[in-house]
């Protein structure tokens, strides 16, 4: 292990895919929402997500985000979430069909590289 132990993620940032940059060549961005529980929000404000291997598909119309990692929420025990469950992104419907038609032209593929707060 370094000397420095964990690397923390950019200011803002709750997790990020540094990789990204390196493994892909980054046509274009999307900010997009996330739908979330509870308990996913609290374990995401403790900045413990992991997105290394996360990636997005289109199924019927709607954008879902899988592989990413958010773990469970201590307090919440009883009424904790899947940490590894499918999550739908809030895209505007034009945005969604233009990546629609991007994605199947030229066999693109969609990863996410930053999840931060508003």
């Amino acid at each position: 292990m370094s000397k420095r132990g964990k690397r923390k993620p950019a200011s803002g940032d709750v997790a990020s895919n540094r990789r990204a940059t390196h493994k892909y060549e980054l046509v274009e961005r999307f900010e997009a929402g996330i739908e979330l529980t509870g308990s996913e929000v609290k374990s995401l404000r403790e900045g413990k997500a992991q997105i290394g291997d996360a990636y997005a598909v289109i199924e019927d119309g709607e954008v879902w985000l899988r592989n990413s990692h958010i773990p469970p929420y201590a307090p919440a025990s009883d009424e904790n979430h899947d940490p590894e469950r499918p999550r739908k992104l809030l895209l505007h419907r034009y945005q969604i069909e233009r990546l629609i038609g991007r994605l199947d032209r030229k066999g693109l593929t969609m990863i996410p590289t930053r999840i931060y707060f508003m």
